[in-house]
């Protein structure tokens, strides 16, 4: 039976905080998601224009993916097609959605119907990290440990898979819910074991008391 693979890298957001690994590296208190998102970029000092058209599902998940691959170079490190990125979240699209609705009342926007998929934010990370490997999205009611652990694990047994973008980027009322990791075969320092006890415990970490 295969061994489990290990989380390298993880990133949380929640309550306008950002935490990598057990570090809070930005913190923006009581301003709106859009300040957030931006400033949050600017302090990154991220080189990327196409950051201004996404959504703001896609922001949340290309600025947690740029810091956990922060130094690393996966296409360099892996084939495109070895690298893989399974996502989740609870309101799929609908934070875009709502707000190309309300366009629609006037001119319906198209750079904002591109984004009325929760699959996009997917192929933005793809797009900026040059993976080609398997990429899937779920909606799920809650953040389900178990369905992840279990499902990316499943992914990682591919002989031809060494690596996994995986978690949670989610918007509701506003607020950001995300946590992604970088899970690979090799253990690194400071490595944890890709298992369901150990994402249920870094989603429920409470970063505001760390």
């Amino acid at each position: 039976m295969a061994s489990d693979p290990y989380i390298t890298q993880f990133v949380r957001v929640v309550h306008d905080q950002v935490q990598n690994n057990d570090r809070i590296i930005f913190e923006k208190q009581s301003v709106p998601l859009d300040t957030f998102l931006t400033d949050w970029y600017t302090q990154l000092g991220s080189n990327y224009p196409k950051f201004f058209k996404m959504d703001r599902q896609s922001k949340l998940g290309f600025l947690a993916t740029e810091i956990l691959l922060d130094q690393r170079q996966l296409a360099g490190e892996y084939s495109s097609e070895s690298v893989g990125i399974i996502l989740s979240n609870a309101q799929a699209s609908l934070d875009t959605d709502q707000r190309y609705f309300e366009s629609a009342k006037t001119f319906p926007s198209p750079g904002l119907f591109v984004y009325t998929l929760p699959n996009i934010v997917a192929g933005e990370i793809s797009i900026r990290h040059k993976i080609k490997g398997e990429t899937a999205f779920f909606v799920s009611a809650s953040f389900d440990a178990e369905w992840m652990a279990s499902y990316v694990s499943l992914v990682m047994t591919n002989p031809t898979t060494q690596a996994c973008i995986a978690g949670w980027v989610d918007i509701k009322d506003q607020q950001a819910d995300v946590l992604l990791y970088l899970t690979e075969k090799k253990k690194e320092k400071g490595s944890l074991v890709h298992n369901s006890a150990i994402l249920d415990q870094l989603y429920k970490k409470e970063l505001w008391k760390s």
